[in-house]
C-alpha cells in the first residue's frame, strides 16, 4: 500500500473482546498488515466486555439450561450444547497458545476454575434435569458431570443455597468441576496491551461517525477525535464493526444489501452483588436456574462466584430491564434512530410477536429492591437485603430479522456475523454466548472475509487452535488431550477435592484467590 496519510489495511471499530480477538488472530496470520483501532471510550473493554457488564461464564453449556431443549417425544436435544461447548474449546486453545507463546503472561488475571452447576425445583423440572444429565454425561465433552437430588449432597455442593430451605418441593442439581469464570474485561485489556506491543495503532476517544465506499473499492471511515474535536478520514481494505450495541447503526451506514431488514432490540441487565465476605465465602460455583415462563433466555437467574479485581465476589441476576440505548454510554434516541424504511416492517412484526417479552421487561424495570431480594431468596432463602447492592450490567442488543422458520421480525438470541458479499466489511451483532465464543466467531469472520488467504493461513490457524475444522465430539482422544493441556497452561488444573467454606484452602489456592 502507498504511504498516503490515513491509509491502512484493516480498521477495527470498538475496543471490545471481539476486535481484540480478531486483531490478535490477524497479527499472527498477517504480521505485516497495518491495523488501526477506533474506540469511543477512554480505554479498552468498557462496554459489554467489561467484567461488571456480563456474567463472566465461560459458556460451555455445562450449566445453561437454555442450550438443551425437550423435544415433543420427551427426549433432550443436545445439539446446541455440543456446538457451544466445541466453540468454547476453540477459545481455550487460542488463549493457551497466547500464554504459551508469551504473548500474554498471567492467565489467572482473566480465567479461574469454578464448578458450573444447574439447579431446578419442582417435579417436572427435576425430571427434565435428570434426562438432560443422562443425555449429556454420555457425551465425551460432558464427561465427569454429576447429578444429585439428595439434600445432604446438595448441602455439600451449595451450602448457601440449601441453608434455611424449608420447601418440600423436589430439588436437584448437576455439577461439573471443570467450569470457568472468565474476566472478559481483563482478557480484552491484556489482548490490547499485546496488540500495542505489536504496533497496532489504538485510538481511544475516537468515535466513528460514518462509513462510505470509495471509487477504488476501499472503505472510508469518518472519525471524530473527541479530545481535539477534529474530523479525520481513514481508508482501509477491510473494516470490522465490533462495537457491541453500537454496531447496528454503523452497519446500516455502510448501505450494504446484507444490512437491510435487520433491527435491534435493546435489553439492559442488573445484578445484585454481595458485599459481605462471610456470605461470599459460603458459595463456590456458578449456579444456573431455569428462566421463568415468558422470560427471555438471557434472563436465566444465576448465582455466580466471580473473580474480579483479584477478589472473590458473589453476583446474582440478571434482572432484565429496558432502555432505548444501544450502549450503556449510548443515547436515548438509539432505538428510534435504528428504525429505517427497510427494517420498519421487521421491527413492527417483532413488536407484535414479542408482546409478552415487552410486558416482562416492563415488569422487571418496575421491580423494587425488596422484590429483587425476594427473587434472590428463591436461591438463598436466608438472604438479607442489606448485604446486597445493585450493579447495572451492560446493554445487549438482540438481533431482529426475517427468518424462513420464524417469519418476519423474529428475535434472535445468539451472536451473528453480518458481512458484505465481497468480504470487505463485517459486523458482529447479538449477545450471549458472545465473548465465550469470540474465537469461533472471529474465525467465521476470517472465513467469510478472507477466503483467498485461508488456504495459506490454515497451518498457522491449526498451530494456534489445534481442533480447528475438527469435531471434538467425534475425536474424544483429541478432546481429552487438548482439554488437559489447555487446563495446565491456563492454570485450571481440576481439583480432586472440593473445599467447604470452613475448611482451610491449601496455600497455593489461597494465593490464587486472595492475592
Amino acid at each position: 500500500m502507498s504511504n498516503m496519510p490515513n491509509k491502512t489495511d484493516v480498521i477495527l471499530i470498538g475496543a471490545g473482546v471481539m476486535s481484540a480477538t480478531l486483531g490478535s488472530l490477524l497479527k499472527e496470520l498477517a504480521p505485516n498488515w497495518d491495523i488501526k483501532v477506533f474506540e469511543k471510550l477512554e480505554s479498552a473493554g468498557e462496554e459489554s466486555s467489561n467484567e461488571w457488564n456480563n456474567a463472566g461464564t465461560g459458556h460451555a453449556a455445562l450449566c445453561e439450561l437454555n442450550y438443551t431443549s425437550e423435544k415433543s417425544d420427551g427426549s433432550i436435544d443436545i445439539k446446541k450444547a455440543i456446538n457451544i461447548n466445541e466453540q468454547f474449546q476453540l477459545s481455550r486453545q487460542f488463549w493457551a497458545y497466547l500464554v504459551n507463546s508469551g504473548l500474554i503472561s498471567n492467565p489467572h488475571e482473566f480465567i479461574m476454575p469454578i464448578p458450573h452447576m444447574s439447579l431446578v425445583q419442582g417435579e417436572k423440572n427435576v425430571s427434565f434435569l435428570k434426562k438432560r444429565f443422562e443425555a449429556l454425561s454420555k457425551n465425551p465433552l460432558f464427561q465427569g458431570m454429576e447429578y444429585s437430588d439428595d439434600h445432604d449432597k446438595l448441602k455439600e455442593w451449595i451450602p448457601l443455597i440449601m441453608e434455611g430451605r424449608t420447601s418440600n418441593e423436589p430439588i436437584a442439581a448437576t455439577k461439573t468441576d471443570f467450569g470457568t469464570d472468565v474476566n472478559f474485561g481483563a482478557l480484552t485489556r491484556l489482548l490490547f496491551d499485546h496488540l500495542k506491543r505489536e504496533n497496532v495503532e489504538i485510538n481511544y476517544r475516537h468515535s466513528v461517525e460514518d462509513l462510505k465506499r470509495t471509487s477504488d473499492g476501499l472503505w472510508e471511515v469518518k472519525v471524530h477525535d473527541i479530545n481535539s474535536g477534529k474530523i479525520e478520514y481513514h481508508t482501509a481494505k477491510f473494516v470490522f464493526i465490533g462495537g457491541g450495541g453500537g454496531s447496528l447503526p454503523l452497519l446500516q451506514k455502510t448501505g450494504i444489501p446484507e444490512s437491510k431488514h435487520i433491527g435491534g432490540f435493546p435489553v439492559s441487565g442488573l445484578f445484585l452483588v454481595c458485599n459481605k465476605p462471610e456470605v461470599v465465602e459460603k458459595h463456590h460455583a456458578k449456579v444456573y436456574g431455569k428462566a421463568k415462563v415468558g422470560a427471555p433466555p438471557m434472563s436465566v437467574p444465576h448465582l455466580d462466584t466471580r473473580f474480579i479485581d483479584n477478589k472473590k465476589s458473589l453476583l446474582f441476576g440478571p434482572f432484565a430491564g429496558f432502555s432505548p440505548k444501544f450502549l450503556k454510554t449510548g443515547s436515548n434516541f438509539d432505538l428510534i434512530g435504528s428504525v429505517k424504511p427497510n427494517n420498519l416492517l421487521t421491527m413492527l412484526a417483532a413488536g407484535v410477536k414479542e408482546m409478552s417479552l415487552t410486558k416482562y421487561l416492563i415488569q422487571q424495570v418496575m421491580l423494587s429492591h425488596e422484590k429483587r431480594i425476594e427473587e434472590l431468596r428463591e436461591f438463598i432463602p436466608n438472604a438479607k437485603s442489606e448485604d446486597w447492592d445493585i450493579v447495572v450490567a451492560g446493554q445487549r442488543v438482540q438481533v431482529i430479522k426475517d427468518t424462513e422458520t420464524g417469519g418476519k421480525g423474529t428475535l434472535q438470541f445468539g451472536t451473528e456475523v453480518v458481512s458484505a458479499s465481497d468480504g470487505s466489511v463485517a459486523a458482529l451483532l447479538g449477545a450471549s454466548p458472545g465473548a465465550s465464543t469470540a474465537v469461533h466467531v472471529m474465525l467465521e469472520v476470517l472465513e467469510k472475509c478472507f477466503p483467498q488467504q485461508m488456504k495459506e493461513w490454515e497451518p498457522k490457524i491449526k498451530e494456534m487452535i489445534p481442533s480447528y475444522g475438527i469435531s471434538l465430539v467425534e475425536n474424544p482422544e483429541l478432546f481429552q488431550e487438548l482439554h488437559t493441556s489447555t487446563a495446565e497452561t491456563l492454570g485450571l488444573v481440576e481439583k480432586e477435592h472440593v473445599y467447604s467454606s470452613e475448611e482451610a484452602l491449601p496455600e497455593t489456592e489461597k494465593e490464587l484467590i486472595f492475592n
